[in-house]
């Protein structure tokens, strides 16, 4: 099952791909557009800030080559700051602008919180869906990130956790999935999530 990772200068690759390698993808590192389009899933890694990935996608040209791939129905997953960057706006060094694929917005943990929010924190699911296919409630993931969708569409949202405040783990809309914490470094759990997510691509 071929999977695109989206090669844009941000981000640890190398692990996101050891971990759709070990659930049963064939993923390759692109940012080619035929690669982009033909594959049956397609992955936006990312850490870092969101003004220079959203300045790294528009510099590789391919924010139009994902919003294409999401209006085609593409399962498309995006995770850490890969999973911001799917929404209207981040407040992250001033306003930027996001894919906008996602409505809601990014703003940074609250002062008096240890920044990043670093480490194992557990999962409260929301609802049921594929993706969390035979996942425990409170599961624990791994997290590094500064800032968090404090605006969204409650809708979207398929697992909260919680670091002084609540914020979306996990949410979905249609083929569209996006991920805050790190999966391929999230041990079981992590795995569990990248094989459910495999599961989705299958029944697409």
């Amino acid at each position: 099952m071929k999977a695109a990772v989206l090669d844009y200068g941000v981000g640890n690759l190398a692990s996101v791909l050891q971990g759709l390698k070990h659930v049963g993808f064939d993923p390759v590192i692109t940012r080619q557009k035929k690669d982009i389009l033909s594959a049956q899933a397609v992955i936006l890694p990312g850490v870092g800030a969101f003004p220079q990935g959203m300045e790294k996608l528009q510099k590789y040209e391919l924010v139009d080559i994902i919003k294409e791939v999401c209006s085609q129905g593409t399962p498309f997953l995006g995770i850490c700051l890969g999973m911001q960057l799917l929404f209207e706006e981040s407040d992250e060094f001033g306003v930027h602008e996001g894919l906008g694929l996602l409505p809601g917005k990014v703003g940074r943990f609250p002062q008096g919180l240890k920044i990043p929010h670093m480490g194992w924190n557990t999962l409260n699911i929301k609802k049921p869906h594929l993706l969390l296919h035979e996942l425990d409630q409170e599961s624990y993931v791994y997290f590094v990130h500064s800032y968090y969708v404090n605006k969204c569409d409650p809708s979207h949202i398929l697992a909260s956790s919680h670091y002084g405040v609540e914020f979306p783990a996990i949410v979905c809309f249609n083929n569209i999935v996006g991920i805050q914490f790190h999966p391929e470094k999230s041990s079981r759990v992590g795995l569990k999530i990248l094989r459910n997510f495999r599961e989705m691509v299958r029944k697409c």
